[in-house]
């Protein structure tokens, strides 16, 4: 087993990953400019042989969830010894699934609800915070002034937009902003109508 690079943030790593090819890509979940599973949809989508392998502190089915869609290949927790890390490494580089079977189960079964769902119910995703944060970019708030209104961390937003971004299958905070300009443009035209 060889490491063949490094890189310390999402931008880094769209850059070095397709310059050295890597069998195995291993990705943060928290990256300080975007999110590791961005990276690894990103990734998956330039080069299907690179396969990713997500590292993590938290055993969030959400993170699993969003993972797996981006085409993740295994999801490991921090606390992993050493030598359990390079096992998993191999296992991936072999082809082989790295995902708990019980969380997996479940978001399958999630999976299964969401193609029978209307665009609408994408919202329904959404936890009420992110709901509100959604908002607020629509009215073109920054993370900062997001933080602001809501008496929270700035860190803290970015990841709720992370994560709504993720869960709404958009890339960009300009495309929530559109998509609640339609929302709202929707809602303003059944209420004349009423």
């Amino acid at each position: 087993m060889e490491v063949v690079g490094e890189a310390g943030t999402a931008a880094d790593a769209l850059a070095r990953i397709p310059a050295v090819r890597p069998d195995v890509a291993v990705l943060d979940i928290r990256l300080p400019d975007r999110s590791g599973v961005e990276v690894c949809r990103e990734i998956r989508t330039r080069d299907e042989s690179v396969r990713c392998m997500m590292l993590t502190s938290f055993a969030d089915d959400e993170a699993l969830f969003d993972a797996i869609i981006a085409g993740a290949s295994g999801y490991v927790l921090k606390d992993i010894r050493g030598d359990e890390l390079l096992a998993a490494v191999r296992d991936v580089a072999a082809g082989r699934s790295l995902l708990d079977p019980v969380a997996t189960a479940r978001v399958l079964e999630r999976l299964r609800g969401q193609t029978a769902a209307q665009p609408d119910d994408q919202l329904a995703a959404l936890t009420e915070q992110e709901r509100r944060i959604l908002l607020l970019i629509g009215e073109g708030l920054t993370n900062r002034g997001i933080g602001e209104r809501l008496h929270l961390a700035e860190k803290t937003i970015k990841n709720y937009v992370s994560s709504l971004l993720s869960k709404l299958g958009m890339e960009r905070r300009s495309q929530a902003a559109a998509y609640v300009a339609r929302m709202q443009a929707t809602q303003a035209t059944q209420a004349q109508k009423r």
